[in-house]
């Protein structure tokens, strides 16, 4: 008899503090935020926007899109975000993706992009980002 009590005190206390977390998680809605890249998001849904699965599988464009990557990660006057730009080396153009922190930025990834052995042009859409208030 006294088991089926402990095991009943520990039943209803199970669902009194289950039914205490239901009631605060639906007292405290999730907020949410608009993306503040949708507007690249929709962008890249495009079907002729270049984007890093279409990589080229092809040893050369590899070894450029890894020598292009070297190039970029050298130079540590670079912000984070233009260090991790995505890339597509697709028979010797370079295309760039992501976010920089300036005008000037841009031009330097897309230079140094450039000035990369086997580059036969870059086609620069790194975007600048847009500084947070």
């Amino acid at each position: 008899m006294m088991k089926k009590l402990q095991t009943t005190v520990v039943l209803v206390a199970v669902l009194l503090a289950g039914s205490a977390w239901a009631q605060d998680s639906a007292q405290a809605p999730v907020k949410s935020q608009d993306a503040a890249n949708t507007r690249m998001n929709n962008r890249d849904r495009v079907a002729d926007t270049t984007k890093p699965t279409d990589q080229s599988n092809d040893k050369a464009d590899i070894r450029l899109a890894a020598a292009v990557r070297r190039a970029i990660e050298n130079d540590k006057s670079l912000s984070t975000s233009a260090h991790n730009v995505k890339l597509i080396a697709n028979g010797g153009v370079v295309t760039l993706r992501g976010p920089v922190a300036s005008d000037a930025e841009k031009q330097k990834v897309a230079q140094i992009v450039g000035a990369v052995d086997g580059v036969k042009s870059v086609d620069n859409n790194l975007d600048v980002q847009v500084a947070k208030k």
